[in-house]
């Protein structure tokens, strides 16, 4: 297996994004290909003495996306970019899946104009890992389309539940559609067109309406909204955990000594919480619904992040998740979907 990286993106490249695949190179027995600019890559790798690895190689890229650059004009006009020469290799079987830190909006241009949607979905969608009660709930759309129909969110529900049960090893996963109120009468017009369809699906458990609080503690494992509303759930959720967490510090310092020696002794449980609300730990989100496995990283992926997300890559190929969703897409006749039928 051999994953392509784009190892220009992101705000560290391309140090850190070389140095978490030499270490997911190492760790999780994959091949990967760095894509970017040679010589900076090959000083990297020179520097942490990688150069002689055979895990490794550079596929040399002269032009990068910047992260303030219009999307779908930086990818039509540098058709030698690092993050399209990437989605490239995969196109052309070169490798197996994509890792792309950097700009969103550039890695999903990529995705769909290089691989191509999966027949019968019409939008795909990011889905995002977001630690919980109970262990991981899945938000999907996280951020790949700010304006949904409910047909979009069938198809979310759809992709969300075979990320879970392939991924995140949940045998039966449940699927809720995230709304103001449990009723199937509550919501905007979106909500309330999406319920009696997601009602429908043969494929899915799905649960019924749930609200923001039910994320947190696990009341589903997959949780669909449209991308506006999902990506502000998701930087919300990343703010809070950095405040909590620098909150609980800040207390611990300002209080007195036996305050401080108790903390001495929970030391060990804080340092777990805080590994459970890092979104390094999972690496990055997988782009659903394009013909090929392509995760999306935040633009402030370090190493670990990275090589997380190449672990996550190789999984999502592993498992074969996007030949079990063109299955089911298949299964539930995607066309039954649209609200004007």
């Amino acid at each position: 297996m051999k994953i392509a990286v784009d190892a220009m993106g992101g705000d560290y490249a391309p140090e850190e994004v070389v140095i978490g695949a030499i270490e997911a190179a190492e760790t999780y027995n994959l091949d990967v290909a760095l894509v970017g600019d040679e010589k900076r890559i090959q000083e990297v790798l020179r520097k942490y003495g990688a150069q002689e690895n055979t895990r490794l190689t550079v596929v040399h890229a002269s032009q990068v996306i910047e992260m303030g650059e219009h999307p779908a004009q930086a990818i039509r006009k540098k058709r030698d970019a690092s993050i399209v020469v990437a989605t490239r290799l995969v196109k052309e079987g070169c490798c197996d899946a994509v890792v792309a830190p950097g700009s969103t909006g550039a890695a999903v241009t990529a995705a769909l104009l290089g691989l191509g949607r999966i027949k019968g979905i019409e939008r795909p969608c990011i889905a995002t890992p977001i630690p919980s009660k109970k262990g991981i709930t899945v938000l999907l759309d996280s951020g790949a389309n700010s304006n949904s129909k409910p047909q979009h969110l069938v198809e979310g529900a759809i992709m969300g539940f075979h990320y879970a049960k392939y991924i995140l090893g949940i045998e039966k996963p449940t699927v809720g559609l995230l709304n103001i109120g449990e009723e199937a009468s509550k919501g905007n017009e979106l909500s309330q067109a999406t319920y009696p369809l997601l009602e429908k699906l043969k494929t899915i458990s799905f649960y019924g309406n749930v609200e923001g609080r039910d994320i947190p503690q696990g009341t589903v494992d997959v949780v669909v909204c449209d991308g506006f509303v999902g990506n502000v759930i998701l930087k919300f959720g990343e703010g809070m955990a950095m405040f909590i967490i620098r909150l609980v510090k800040d207390t611990i310092k300002q209080s007195g000594f036996i305050a401080k020696l108790g903390a001495l002794a929970i030391y060990p449980a804080l340092k777990s919480l805080k590994k459970r609300l890092d979104f390094t730990e999972y690496g990055g989100a997988p782009l659903l619904g394009v013909d090929g496995s392509f995760i999306i990283c935040h633009g402030s992926s370090k190493a670990k992040a990275i090589k997380n997300a190449i672990r996550v890559a190789g999984e999502l190929v592993q498992q074969d998740v996007v030949g079990h969703i063109r299955k089911s897409i298949e299964e539930e006749e995607v066309e039954q979907y649209d609200s004007e039928s």
